[in-house]
């Protein structure tokens, strides 16, 4: 049996998920990318970590939250929610596999600046794939939008998003959220006004140019100042970025999800997808990704529902 569930996030603060090293370029420290794209995402091993984490503060489970190496292994137990959920390994004892997949985190609608203050962009190709209606035939340079202008009509007039100008093309974006855990929210509400659709070869160019980018400087313990030479800058996606993630429960094991569990039980979980959401719904307040001490990382799930299910 599996069931795929499907999440929609939203950045609270600007979100950091690095390469692992430095490169040259635009910025010393660039944030993880699909390569075919060129967009940026959240790597489903980096939602898995913070989810498993987080989960096991949840259930006072700290052994099982890190990656079970060394002397902290997780404890492998079948009554163990956290175990059971994402997987055990117990050294040279050996382990299980998880009952759950985190897919990458990708792009849906990207905050981007422009003469009508911040709109939200997308493509039509990405709001189809998310269960949205589709609407297609942009052409390079055109745009469709919900935006209005001062008289409450259809927006008829060039717009300009970040330092691009784009002609307008008639045509109206469906509104309509795919899951009614969107549709009432107010996030959505107002997004949902400012949308602006663009050919998916603009999309890149427009995300890329329109990344935050910060510069900092290594600080010196012995002096307290700037340390010579250590100045970096580094790239992040911006806040109040959606995207959305897939996450398939595959409850293969012929042992059932330990509903016995004390945690469980007062949390009311039944099943691994129900300790996925427990753990992702704290990133809320923890983050992902790096630089959390700077103010980066924090998470939303601001929607959610089953896609399918065998």
């Amino acid at each position: 049996m599996y069931t795929q569930q499907r999440y929609i996030l939203m950045t609270l603060d600007p979100v950091h998920v690095g390469t692992g090293g430095y490169r040259l370029g635009r910025v010393d420290l660039s944030i993880a990318r699909e390569p075919g794209t060129n967009l940026p995402k959240i790597p489903g091993t980096s939602l898995s970590g913070a989810a498993r984490s987080y989960a096991a503060i949840r259930y006072q489970k700290r052994m099982c939250a890190g990656q079970g190496s060394g002397d902290e292994k997780h404890c492998g137990k079948a009554t163990c929610p956290i175990c059971y959920t994402f997987g055990a390994i117990r050294g040279t004892e050996g382990g299980n596999a998880g009952t759950v997949s985190i897919a990458d985190a990708q792009l849906l609608l990207f905050p981007v600046h422009s003469i009508v203050g911040p709109v939200w962009v997308s493509t039509a190709a990405r709001l189809d794939l998310t269960g949205f209606p589709n609407l297609s035939g942009l052409k390079v340079g055109e745009f469709v939008t919900t935006l209005k202008d001062s008289q409450g009509q259809a927006w008829a007039r060039p717009l300009n998003l970040g330092w691009l100008l784009l002609t307008p093309k008639q045509g109206s974006i469906p509104d309509t959220p795919p899951s009614a855990t969107l549709k009432n929210l107010p996030a959505w509400e107002a997004v949902a006004k400012r949308l602006v659709l663009v050919d998916d070869g603009l999309f890149s160019q427009i995300v890329n140019s329109n990344l935050e980018v910060r510069t900092s400087v290594s600080i010196d313990p012995l002096t307290g100042t700037a340390a010579e030479g250590a100045l970096f800058t580094y790239e992040a996606l911006p806040r109040a970025t959606w995207l959305w993630c897939d996450v398939v429960e595959d409850d293969y094991r012929l042992e059932k999800f330990p509903q016995d569990d004390p945690q469980a039980r007062e949390f009311k979980h039944a099943r691994p997808l129900d300790v996925v959401r427990a753990g992702l719904q704290l990133a809320e307040h923890l983050g992902v990704g790096g630089m959390g001490t700077r103010g980066f990382g924090r998470i939303k799930v601001v929607g959610d529902w089953e896609m399918s299910h065998g």
